[in-house]
């Protein structure tokens, strides 16, 4: 369950921005005593590896501001108020790349700094996809790519995908994909406990 972004007894919010607020969390240290920690609170995030085809995956050449630089990431989000995850998945693959999912399946999440911030991120497959429109917000400077699984998997490795949760999305469904695939090159049955989210007909 994500944790609120209210203030708490032992939690103070001293700033609230447009997608994170600053806190100060209150904790009991081994000899008994009390500090405080800068907390950054946050609703969480999707992550999305969305497949063209088996073989050609569509990220996105992404500007960040804070490091004045282009990235190759994974398409992302973050999750809105009352939102679910799935629903985010959904939205954002839609906003980021114009395409529609038939598929979309969970795969992992994980916490992205746990030393300073509570943000968790979901982990999505998004398959049998329908190209529409993008519907990109003012801040954002997004391009669609398009490119060779192998090729993304080879960035990765080699360095040039330097972002955190593209690197780690790319490697865990590509570890995901050598388990589905035989020795015979034949799609294995998913395991039990991979279910899809997500199957519109």
């Amino acid at each position: 369950m994500r944790e609120s972004l209210t203030d708490t007894e032992a939690t103070r919010t001293i700033y609230r921005g447009r997608k994170i607020d600053l806190a100060l969390k209150t904790i009991r240290l081994a000899d008994g005593s009390e500090t405080t920690r800068e907390v950054v609170l946050h609703r969480g995030a999707v992550a999305l590896v969305p497949f063209i085809d088996r073989d050609h995956v569509c990220l996105v050449n992404n500007y960040r501001y804070t490091i004045d630089r282009e990235l190759l990431e994974v398409p992302a989000g973050t999750i809105d108020a009352d939102e679910s995850p799935d629903a985010t998945a959904v939205r954002e693959l839609r906003e980021e790349t114009g395409y529609a999912a038939r598929i979309v399946r969970p795969v992992a999440d994980w916490f992205v700094s746990p030393g300073v911030m509570n943000e968790r991120m979901y982990l999505y497959i998004c398959e049998d996809l329908t190209l529409g429109e993008t519907e990109h917000q003012p801040d954002e400077r997004l391009t669609p790519v398009i490119l060779p699984w192998d090729d993304a998997v080879r960035r990765v490795l080699t360095g040039e995908i330097v972002d955190a949760k593209t690197i780690v999305a790319i490697l865990l469904v590509d570890r995901l994909r050598s388990r589905e695939i035989g020795l015979a090159g034949e799609q294995a049955p998913r395991r039990v406990d991979e279910r899809r989210v997500f199957e519109n007909d």
